[in-house]
């Protein structure tokens, strides 16, 4: 068995002193851990870094063996979160989500278009936005999907302003009003496909995503939610609102 894919890494430990258990998310085969050996030489230190982008030459010899791996560096992407503290918390949020949520060898084409959208326009003005789509489609692809299309109480697909925590369905302002504590904002941005939303409406989003992960994911799951993402917002500097 063999194959060849590109991907990002978003996970690495040693195995020994020269050798690593690689995950990298691919475009074509998901997310695959395999091994990588003697890799780590002072000539290839720059290679194995969280976000490179890298090519993924994957062979096995039965389908039940790991994956051993042959790498190339293709982008040295993490060069571009280093100097940044906010994007160095939301590659690290990014690849701790993608690591415990994702499983092996699903087919994740569709997703990997917007993991691949947050490190392609990471250098422009609005690269959280980008961060934000992720997150909102990590939900869609695990099952857990808003639905946004109209109001849970009363059916209208007008005004809508917020999304009820305990149904993950939209509400309309005129019912929503008397428990508007309660609710999480509507995510109009998102749902009208638009790039350039207010700060506010972005810590919104990231509110309803991470309690939606959290309680519907992890939770049920019986797993740890990622330290990364639970401090993500403090990194970014929006626990102001």
């Amino acid at each position: 068995m063999q194959f060849q894919d590109e991907g990002y890494i978003i996970n690495l430990r040693r195995h020994g002193e020269k050798s690593l258990i690689l995950t990298v998310l691919t475009r074509h085969h998901g997310k695959l851990v395999g091994y990588v050996k003697n890799c780590l030489t002072k000539k290839n230190l720059g290679v194995y870094q969280l976000g490179n982008r890298v090519s993924v030459d994957a062979y096995a010899r039965l389908e039940e063996n790991m994956w051993s791996f042959r790498v190339e560096l293709l982008s040295p992407a993490a060069v571009n979160f280093m100097n940044d503290a906010r994007k160095l918390a939301a590659l690290a949020s990014l690849c701790s989500l993608c690591n415990e949520a994702l499983p092996e060898g699903d087919n994740l084409e569709r997703f990997f278009y917007y993991v691949d959208s947050f490190f392609n326009l990471i250098d422009e003005e609005n690269w959280i936005v980008h961060y934000s789509y992720f997150e909102f489609y990590l939900l869609e692809y695990l099952g857990i999907g808003l639905d946004l299309s109209e109001c849970s109480a009363t059916g209208t697909t007008e005004n809508l302003r917020y999304v009820s925590p305990k149904t993950g369905k939209a509400v309309c302002a005129e019912a929503g009003e008397p428990y508007k504590d309660r609710l999480f904002a509507y995510p109009a941005f998102i749902v009208g496909q638009k790039y350039h939303p207010e700060e506010r409406e972005i810590c919104d989003l990231l509110k309803m995503t991470g309690f939606f992960l959290r309680k519907n994911f992890f939770q049920t799951h019986g797993l740890k939610f990622p330290e990364n993402r639970a401090s993500l917002l403090s990194n970014l500097g929006l626990t102001s609102y």
